[in-house]
């Protein structure tokens, strides 16, 4: 992989043709050493929102040793990629296949269930294993996020202390996970999911080892910019502490976006204007699929020394043949921006590799390394502690949880 200081100088060295993928490995370091230093527990990596191989190793030597793994292929594909890494499969429903497989083969230990059904699944699949984690997945509201994952799963409130006390059976560590959607915009919304999960104890009266709070930790996007996330990490402590369980229960989080989102950014060529709307070479079947798909917008900056001060609203057509590879934006550029002009498009790093297809032959895996800093972050100024022998009273009491 080749290395450059910045994207405008390797769109001026190199003029691409096809879309470049840009990746910032600090970028990703910061944002897990962050965690691993901050957050109030074990932090565990959400593979899906960006399998890349060499980031999950960035992340593992920043400090990363969870990971949360969706499928049998990302349970295989992490596996390869991290021998040592502890692989929780939290999906709440699975082929018992993949189940046995992901026991038996690569030492996975912890699983998630939403129902009885998928509690007798994993008993099956494991063979009456004894040293189960189980998580029950409760549902809770996506209010404060800006994508919702209320719909499809979670066990329904008049459920949940029948399959606790039924999972507290087959578990060797029981836990309680929810996710309170994507990009959640306030840390209200992982307090009111802590007082579901303090109702459902009471309701069950069952022992609880780990709490997860799955993910949603934000990251910051233009007309999306949350609190920092020490708010979020306070709120969660506070929750927690509050809860009845005992001072051994541990306490779990599941980030994706808010550790890899800043890890990439895309260049792309503009191919043609017309008006406000611009024609460039990804789209909506490549990097861009949340911005064509769910409105996201991200932040673009036109690679061009001396740019014109004015800017313009434009919307973007990607390469298909398909009307839907749109992007509405708004993406605010230079009003004079032109076919053959190259887009720096940032913030990529979480769901835009992992979306991308080769729908109608377009699309490209050319990546290059940059040391420049991410078009927009939530760590900069943050001075994060290095790795020390030392043990504080508050790290001592988090690893005597673990």
């Amino acid at each position: 992989m080749h290395k450059h200081h910045s994207a405008l100088g390797l769109a001026k060295a190199l003029r691409p043709v096809e879309p470049v993928t840009l990746v910032r490995p600090h970028a990703a370091k910061r944002a897990a050493r962050f965690f691993v230093e901050k957050f109030p527990g074990t932090t565990m990596y959400a593979v899906k929102a960006n399998p890349s191989p060499e980031l999950l190793q960035i992340l593992w030597d920043a400090g990363i040793t969870h990971y949360d793994v969706a499928s049998i292929g990302e349970v295989r594909m992490a596996r390869r990629a991290l021998p040592k890494a502890v692989l929780c499969f939290m999906h709440p429903v699975k082929a018992e296949e993949a189940i046995e497989e992901a026991y038996f083969v690569h030492g996975v230990r912890t699983f998630s269930l939403d129902t009885m059904d998928e509690l007798e699944k994993i008993v099956r699949a494991t063979r009456g294993a004894q040293d189960l984690n189980l998580c029950v997945r409760i549902r809770v509201s996506s209010d404060h996020s800006k994508l919702s994952l209320a719909a499809k799963f979670g066990a329904e409130p008049e459920d949940v202390a029948e399959l606790l006390v039924a999972t507290r059976q087959a578990a060797d560590a029981l836990g309680i996970c929810f996710h309170v959607g994507s990009q959640a915009m306030t840390p209200a919304a992982y307090a009111e999911a802590m007082e579901r999960v303090r109702v459902a104890i009471v309701a069950s009266s069952v022992t609880v080892d780990i709490v997860d709070v799955g993910g949603g930790f934000p990251s910051t996007y233009p007309g999306m910019e949350p609190p920092p996330l020490d708010a979020y990490f306070g709120v969660i402590h506070n929750a927690f502490e509050n809860l009845p369980i005992s001072y051994s229960a541990e306490l779990w989080c599941e980030p994706g976006r808010a550790l890899c989102a800043e890890y990439s950014s895309l260049i792309v060529r503009v191919e043609k204007r017309r008006g406000d709307e611009l024609y460039i070479n990804d789209g909506a079947y490549g990097a861009l699929f949340d911005a064509a798909h769910v409105g996201w917008r991200f932040p673009v900056t036109l690679l061009r020394e001396g740019v014109a001060a004015e800017t313009e609203a434009f919307s973007f057509y990607g390469p298909t043949c398909d009307d839907m590879d749109h992007m509405a934006g708004p993406f605010e550029l230079p009003a004079d921006v032109a076919a053959g002009d190259y887009i720096e498009v940032g913030m990529l790093g979480a769901y835009g590799c992992a979306m991308r297809t080769a729908f109608n032959g377009f699309g490209s895996d050319t990546v290059h390394e940059v040391t420049d800093e991410p078009m927009a972050t939530l760590y900069s100024g943050i001075a994060i502690e290095r790795p020390t022998n030392v043990v504080s009273l508050d790290q001592f009491k988090r690893r005597a949880r673990r």
